[in-house]
């Protein structure tokens, strides 16, 4: 894989141009992406800014990310060739900085739960995990050092775990969402993917125009280990990781100890569907009525069942979840972060995008998630490390101490 930091290293240094990185990225993906299918079509060749703090770093962007230079067809033949007027908010803001926006990355369609081509770089008989299937295996595959994913339900914390990766869903609308196709207005964030933890504070700090992002970690911090028990069971040996996590993080220094989340979470957990598909169903109005025939099988559906819902529904949905986020806000008090699974287990095959239970609640809550790979033999398994809205710098700086920590031992 490639290290934003390296490339950004070795070109402050003067041993490799910007313009020799996003060559070797395009070199990458045409060597590479034939049989991974992360890579859905690259912008045209122009010159490559010479300066800025990401001047050299090629991007990702998941096809559901406005660019003006590339059709963004949101994974479905309904929009197939439309090309926006305006990149989005955060593609604008990453040429700002000098990066390129090189690739449209796969994504099933509308961010759904239906597969698309993409193969795990570990496995092409695997799921590299959705939506952001392209932006998770493009990073793992050594494609791209940089991808924008987006998160409504789990589609940036769970393909990183499947694929190895780190990656991290900021606090909620840290990141604009601006030229960003919608599913869920109130839940909908924009996340990235990189090699590790430190490449992701790097670039999320700068993105978003906040240095203090990239933060060292509090004196013996207080890190609570959640098993999130209303979700169901996790898989032996996601257990195992977390298990694995945890000791690591003692060995770091860190004070661990067991949470178990009383039941305002377990029913704003039950409330999320309620507001992702009453939302849906608006942001999606227009191809449901249009093009219903065209919509692929889990999301037209989702979309069917969705009619039913009612604004009482919705409303009391949403006076759940506010009532989890106030409870959680107080109890990070008595904490730094929360330590949790990424996802149920390891990749399942490519028949699904895998299973959002261990991270819907935290999209809900708003709060920032980052994934931290925990070596091991097969297929990867993912952590996440989550902490208090608006303090993403403390989820990355404990969830880098954990990933050096892991990597030191193993």
């Amino acid at each position: 894989m490639i290290s934003l930091l390296d490339l950004r290293a070795r070109i402050e240094s003067g041993t490799l141009s910007p313009d020799a990185a996003i060559r070797g990225a395009r070199a990458a993906i045409t060597e590479r992406d034939g049989s991974l299918g992360a890579i859905l079509r690259t912008a045209p060749e122009g010159p490559v800014p010479a300066e800025g703090p990401l001047a050299g770093i090629a991007v990702g962007i998941k096809d559901i990310i406005d660019t003006a230079d590339m059709a963004t067809e949101h994974g479905s033949p309904i929009h197939a060739g439309w090309r926006p007027r305006a990149d989005a908010a955060v593609v604008a803001r990453l040429r700002a900085l000098g990066a390129v926006p090189l690739a449209k990355t796969a994504t099933t369609a509308f961010a759904g739960l239906d597969p698309c081509g993409t193969a795990n770089p570990h496995d092409p008989a695997r799921t590299p995990g959705g939506s952001s299937s392209g932006s998770a295996a493009a990073i793992a595959a050594g494609l791209l050092p940089l991808a924008l994913g987006t998160q409504t339900g789990g589609s940036v914390i769970r393909p990183a775990a499947f694929c190895g990766i780190a990656a991290i869903k900021p606090s909620f609308r840290l990141i604009p969402t601006v030229g960003v196709k919608t599913f869920s207005w109130a839940l909908d964030t924009v996340g990235l993917f990189a090699r590790g933890v430190p490449d992701l504070a790097r670039a999320l700090a700068l993105i978003v125009e906040r240095p203090e992002i990239e933060t060292e970690v509090p004196p013996a911090p207080r890190i609570a280990l959640c098993r999130q028990d209303f979700a169901g069971e996790a898989d032996a040996e996601a257990l195992a990781a977390l298990a694995r996590a945890g000791q690591a993080a003692e060995r770091a220094g860190a004070r661990v100890f067991d949470l178990a989340l009383p039941d305002p979470f377990a029913r704003a957990w039950a409330a999320h569907p309620t507001v992702q598909d009453f939302e849906a169903r608006q942001a999606l109005a227009w191809e449901y009525a249009t093009h219903r025939a065209a919509l692929p099988p889990v999301l037209g559906a989702q979309l069917d069942r969705a009619q039913a819902l009612t604004a009482a529904q919705y409303d009391s949905a949403r006076r759940d979840a506010h009532r989890a986020r106030r409870q959680l806000k107080d109890m990070f008090a008595d904490f730094d972060a929360i330590l949790t699974v990424s996802a149920v287990g390891r990749a399942p095959d490519r028949a699904t995008t895998g299973d959002a239970r261990f991270n819907r609640l935290w999209t809900l809550m708003g709060v920032p998630c980052v994934t931290v790979p925990v070596p091991g033999d097969g297929l990867p398994l993912g952590v996440q490390v989550i902490a208090r809205f608006g303090d993403d710098g403390r989820a990355l700086a404990l969830a880098g101490m954990i990933e050096a920590a892991l990597r030191m031992r193993d």
